[in-house]
């Protein structure tokens, strides 16, 4: 695949490091000149000097070749508006970072809803250890072809959640709704904005993906 980073935060230094060894095509964005004459040295990847929300810039990565675009520059603002230029130039998928919550709904507006939230997911982690919850317990329960699969419910989706047109192998388990959990089961309501979680397995999800491309793999 190939992916494009745009802001080389320690985040995207540590996901392109992971890409690269699995054999991955990975250009990363930087407006900062001292960033990128630091980080050549460490890391085998292609860097382009400039400002990455610029159509100017992003198309000398031919977007519509980009299998993954990720907007992670410390930045709210410059992250969705990055995201927003690379829609429109044919980037297939766009990751947006956004650090205030209050953002997701904008993005989901926006058609954003391919979004990361780092500070909630570190929280939740963070919890769970204080917890005394076993924070690998997933990963020893979902075994085998089994996989967890979300994305954020729109207008068409609002409804119960037996109405949704599910493959057979899926099922919905619960939903994050203003940063709370709530389980869902068949008569459930669900509404617009929800972040849903679905157990499935490896064939159901790639019809999830097409169905939902704006969905992420949780497992």
């Amino acid at each position: 695949m190939k992916i494009v980073f745009i802001g080389a935060s320690s985040l995207a230094i540590a996901t392109a490091q992971q890409l690269l060894r699995a054999g991955h095509e990975v250009i990363i964005i930087e407006d900062d000149k001292t960033v990128i004459d630091k980080l050549m040295p460490q890391i085998d990847c292609v860097f382009l000097h400039g400002n990455g929300s610029k159509p100017a810039i992003l198309k000398e990565t031919e977007p519509t070749s980009i299998d993954v675009l990720f907007c992670l520059t410390k930045s709210d603002e410059a992250n969705i508006i990055a995201s927003l230029v690379a829609r429109s130039l044919g980037v297939k998928r766009v990751i947006t970072r956004v650090e205030d919550p209050e953002f997701e709904h904008i993005c989901v507006g926006l058609g954003l809803t391919d979004t990361i939230i780092p500070t909630l997911t570190h929280a939740r982690y963070l919890a769970n250890i204080a917890a005394g919850r076993d924070i690998l317990e997933l990963s020893a329960v979902f075994r085998g072809n089994v996989k967890l699969f979300s994305f954020i419910a729109t207008e068409n989706e609002a409804g119960l959640v037996g109405d949704l047109d599910l493959p057979k192998n899926t099922r919905v388990i619960f939903c994050y709704r203003d940063n709370q959990f709530l389980p869902l089961d068949h008569d459930s309501k669900i509404e617009p904005a929800d972040e849903l979680a679905l157990v499935t397995t490896v064939a159901d999800y790639e019809k999830l993906h097409a169905k939902w491309g704006n969905g992420k793999d949780i497992s």
